[in-house]
This record gives structure tokens, sequence and C-alpha cells, in this order.
């Protein structure tokens, strides 16, 4: 029980944070309208800065040959979750397919992977680092694909179109940045601080990011908004359950390397992406379910994950 435990601690920890975040926006000892800042702040600047700098510390492409497949890897996962994503549409209201089809597909895919792996292997694992290249053009497809979900735009056309500051996003560029300099070999030439300037503006992203999202859900808390209690109870089951017992399944019949598994199986599991209630809004959709489609998938997943991991460690105990 003891991976039971690591992983609720880990998950509880990054629930608690978010729930500071809903109360300093509740105290008011943030402006709502600071929620934005902080925003562009931790993906544009916080989340780059911890990529970088764990590629730069831990990618080692000698011990990880194979480490180019993970991207491959990333599509057949996309590919699998697409269509559970189209047969879970199945059960969903159609006033809200594109909310809850949106949800369903895209998953939270760096910040739960990033402590559940940090809490079970510590903080400079190389899984870390994998994690990040498998990921590499998850921001991409989510910023290029998201309109498609919705028949109505909003008035905000440059957003219900191809952002390409988003699609060329900071992440990505960090990514293929500090993989090309370790495989030049120019990585042992970086001065020292810039390695750990980088790591100490990653340092809090987590924190940051699920103060935003706690802050995000007071704010539409306030509007008090009606509550989709079935519709939320129907994709918790499918998002939280249905998904990653498919990919164990489907991973028992692969039988990738261990790293290659946990990352999927990681993924399959997660809730999604925190970015969903903002493009939902300027889509013209419904801001208030996709929220609550997220609160309570954070909520279920402080007791699906850790259960859910003691089942995939019994076909893939850690080595």
């Amino acid at each position: 029980m003891n991976i039971f435990n690591v992983i609720f601690q880990s998950v509880l920890a990054l629930i608690g944070i978010g729930v500071i975040g809903f109360w300093i926006l509740r105290r008011g000892i943030l402006p709502e309208n600071v929620i934005s800042v902080l925003s562009r702040l931790a993906i544009d600047i916080a989340l780059p800065s911890i990529v970088f700098a764990n590629i730069i510390i831990n990618f080692d492409p000698v011990k990880y040959p194979d480490w180019w497949q993970l991207p491959l890897y990333w599509v057949l996962f996309m590919a699998l979750a697409f269509a559970l994503t189209l047969l879970g549409l199945l059960l969903s209201l159609k006033s809200f397919r594109g909310e809850f089809a949106l949800s369903l597909l895209f998953q939270n895919g760096l910040f739960f992977p990033i402590i559940i792996i940090a809490g079970l292997f510590g903080s400079d694992s190389p899984y870390i680092v994998q994690l990040f290249i498998f990921i590499i053009f998850h921001p991409v497809l989510f910023f290029s694909t998201k309109h498609l979900f919705f028949k109505t735009k909003s008035d905000q056309n440059e957003e219900s179109v191809l952002n390409w500051q988003r699609i060329i996003n900071p992440v990505l560029v960090a990514t293929l940045l500090a993989i090309v300099i370790v495989l030049a070999g120019v990585d042992k030439f970086l001065p020292e601080f810039v390695v750990t300037m980088f790591g100490m503006l990653g340092n809090m992203t987590l924190p940051l990011i699920m103060i935003i999202l706690g802050g995000s859900f007071y704010i539409d808390f306030q509007r008090k908004g009606k509550i989709y209690t079935f519709e939320v109870l129907k994709f918790v089951l499918i998002k939280n359950l249905v998904f990653p017992l498919v990919f164990i399944a489907f991973l028992v019949i692969l039988q990738p390397s261990y790293y290659i598994a946990l990352i999927i199986f990681i993924q399959s599991a997660v809730p999604p992406i925190t970015a969903v209630p903002i493009q939902v809004k300027r889509e013209g959709g419904n801001e208030s379910i996709a929220n609550q489609f997220i609160v309570g998938s954070f909520l279920f997943s402080i007791i699906s994950i850790p259960s859910l991991f003691l089942l995939f460690n019994m076909f893939f105990p850690i080595p």
C-alpha cells in the first residue's frame, strides 16, 4: 500500500494548492484580474523553464536510445483516446458534446504526471524528461484543433482560428532547444548559473498553476450557475475509470518498456487539461459545465489515480 499512499499524498498536495488558490481569491488577497497575468507567467515563463532545466540536467540519449519513439507513442495514445472519446459522446447530452469531448480527449499531460513521477522516483527522475518528450506536441494539437469541437464561434475570431503563438509555444521551443543542445554536446559548455536560473524559475510552475486553477474555480463559483450533476458523474466515470482501464489492457497487450508504459498509463488516468474552460468560453461554449467536469475529475482523481496505479503495478512492477 506504500505506492498507494505516495500517489495519494502527491495528488492530494496538488489539489490542496488549488484549494489555497480558491481561498486566496475568496479573501481578496489577489484581485480577479491578476489571474490572467499569472497564467501568462506560468505558461510562458515557468513551465518552459522547468522543461529546459530538466532536459539539460537529466536527458541521457545513451541510456535511453529509444527516446525518439516517445512522440510516436503519443500519436498512438491520442488515436486510442480519440476512439474512446467518440464512444463517450454516445452518453453525453447533445447540447454539451463539444465541452464533453474536449475535456475527455485532452488530459492534464504535465502537472499531474510531474508530481506523481516526482513522488515515486524523485524530482530529478529521468522519467520526467521522458514525459516532456512524450508530450511535446500535445499543446500544439490542443490549440490547433480546439475550435473544431464547437459549431458556434465566438466573436474573438483570432482565437477561433489557428493561434500561432500558442501552436509554436514556449514549451515546444524549450523542449526542442534543450534536446538539440544535449544531442550536440553543447550542454557541457553551458554556465551552471544558467541551468540553476531556469531550474529556480521552473520550481514555481506547479504551485502557480494550481493557485491559478483554484482562483478560476472561485470566480466560476461566484456565478452560482446550474450544477450538472448527472453529466459530471458520467464524465468522471469515463475519464477517471474507463480511460485508464482500457489503456492498462492496451499496455498489457503491447508490453512496451516500463517508462513508456508508466507515462502512457499516467496520461490516461489524469483529469482534463486546465485550459479547457478558458478555451470553451472563447469558442462560445458552456464554461460552467467545463469547470464542473474538471472539478469532478480532479476530486475523484484523489482516489482513482492511486487505486488504478496499484492495478497497473501488478502488470508493470516498478523496476
